[in-house]
């Protein structure tokens, strides 16, 4: 059914100890642990294209034998259980050993291209890094990391995937609001999936505890498994490989600055080696245009990790990552080529993601200026960042109309009052359109392949999640249908395209969430 080929296990050092038992472990990369069985378990959604990807059919999907795997109630032929061990800055901070608390590996398959991807148990029970807590997942944080896992992969943002979503049959003791009210909730897993899961932080708790050898044995795993391109002497290519680590950040970047995305919790140890979005907790879509706003609570006062300082964030991460890679090298200093690297990708990335979305062949200086002006307005009025965008196409940039933008905005008497101010704006970019030269149609097709008509909102994976907790998982699979396609119109669909409702704009997980899960 599923072909494993662990290189992971086999070439890099291991604890000999199988517990679960929360401990410091040194010297190793990973631990033995296997996951914990679960009541009754059942499959409540997949992804047909993850699964395709592992050469998994419809009936390999149904089989019960798989369902346990899923569940982490069995291990098929070449899976090995185990959890890996890392560290990392978390709020600015080093936080010391983290590793994986309630994710559990089953191994790497191999499909029938040759094509290597990590499986990954999230909500599989206790390891050695659960630091006493019960290494299971809700239902409600499992369903929003299953379905945006798969919406960005439509977007076009690089990132883990998701094969399934399985609910346990079990409740779990959760305080979503950390107000001293725990209440038992639904448990599920998702297994995740990924050409590697290694982070920042496999490398930065090696170098912190001055274990060289340790981290030098990493990297090359790294270099020679993730990235073959880069094969050989390790002084000789760990600066170009670093470099290539942040230019693919920058592009990840750029990527979640295109859609609108937020985080939520930009930890080193929740940043991918490979560049891929990775760990969906409190994460969001910017609704009303905020460049100050978090979806997390825990982030709510300092507001690290908004949507605005996310470019300065990732920098920061990779400057982490610099210091943990340096005693590597006998001149530390080359790395600061990668980071100016990173700074080029994500300045030209952004311009040219921008230049599409508002409908340019090109980017030119002054548009910065433009856009600036655009994303103040957007602020000040409350204007929805996916709605004006997508309905920005429409214009006529011979007679631009505003009442074309109406449904972009959250409330009436500030696109009242910002109604010159939007006119005298819309007079630019008709003006700026006019001397880009292209013809409408090609215009209108362009942009609406760089501005999507849905994303995942908040409000609408509250939704899914308060019917999936009475039982009805029909919105789950109506959500995973219509974001397969998030750039196409699908008419019919209008409902998961509208912006956040008034109701849910202040509603618990309809704009901000907790990292309890």
């Amino acid at each position: 059914m599923l072909n494993f080929d662990n290189r992971y296990l086999r070439e890099l050092p291991g604890e000999p100890l199988r517990s679960p038992l929360p401990r410091q472990v040194f010297g190793a990369l990973w631990s033995p642990v296997d996951p914990t069985p679960v009541a009754a378990p059942r499959l409540l959604a997949h992804s047909r294209e993850v699964a395709a990807a592992l050469d998994l059919d419809d009936e390999a999907m149904a089989s019960p034998a798989l369902l346990a795997a899923l569940a982490g109630n069995r291990l098929l032929p070449g899976m090995a259980g185990y959890a890996s061990c890392y560290g990392g800055h978390q709020f600015g901070q080093w936080a010391g050993q983290l590793g994986d608390g309630r994710a559990i590996l089953l191994g790497e398959a191999i499909n029938h291209r040759g094509e290597r991807y990590e499986l990954q148990l999230k909500g599989a029970g206790p390891t050695p890094y659960a630091r006493r807590a019960d290494g299971r997942a809700v239902l409600r944080s499992s369903i929003r990391e299953f379905l945006c896992s798969e919406a960005m992969h439509h977007l076009g943002v690089p990132t883990t995937r998701a094969l399934s979503l399985v609910g346990t049959g079990e409740t779990v003791v959760r305080d979503m609001f950390y107000d001293g009210h725990p209440v038992a909730e639904p448990g599920a897993v998702v297994c995740r999936v990924a050409p590697s899961f290694i982070r920042f932080g496999h490398f930065e708790l090696p170098a912190a505890r001055n274990d060289l050898g340790l981290l030098r044995q990493l990297v090359a795993f790294t270099i020679d498994r993730d990235f073959p391109g880069f094969a050989g002497d390790l002084a000789a290519t760990l600066v170009p490989w670093f470099t290539e680590v942040c230019e693919r950040t920058g592009r990840l970047i750029a990527h979640w600055m295109r859609v609108g995305f937020v985080h939520g919790v930009m930890n080193t140890d929740n940043m991918s080696i490979l560049g891929l979005t990775i760990d969906y907790g409190p994460y969001g879509w910017v609704d009303n245009f905020d460049p100050g706003w978090t979806p997390n609570t825990t982030d709510a006062s300092s507001r690290r990790y908004c949507f605005a300082r996310q470019p300065a964030i990732a920098r920061w991460n990779l400057e982490r990552l610099a210091d943990a890679l340096a005693p590597l090298l006998p001149r530390p200093a080359e790395l600061a080529d990668g980071l100016e690297r990173y700074d080029e990708t994500y300045a030209a990335d952004f311009c040219t993601a921008y230049a599409a979305k508002l409908g340019l062949r090109e980017w030119r200086h002054d548009d910065a200026e433009l856009l600036e002006d655009l994303f103040a307005l957007m602020h000040a009025a409350e204007i929805d960042m996916t709605g004006f965008f997508r309905a920005l196409a429409l214009l006529d940039s011979e007679r631009p109309q505003p009442q074309a933008l109406d449904d972009a905005f959250y409330r009436a008497d500030l696109r009242q009052r910002h109604a010159a101010r939007l006119e005298r704006w819309l007079q630019r970019y008709a003006a700026r359109l006019r001397l880009d030269g292209q013809p409408p149609e090609r215009r209108l097709a362009a942009m609406n392949a760089a501005n999507p008509r849905f994303v995942l909102r908040n409000y609408l994976a509250q939704q899914a999640i308060d019917r999936a907790e009475q039982g009805d998982m029909q919105m789950i699979h109506q959500l995973l249908e219509v974001l397969r396609r998030p750039y196409d119109e699908q008419p019919g669909c209008a409902a998961f395209s509208a912006r956040r409702p008034d109701w849910a704009r202040h509603r618990a997980g309809c704009s901000m969430l907790s990292c309890s899960s």
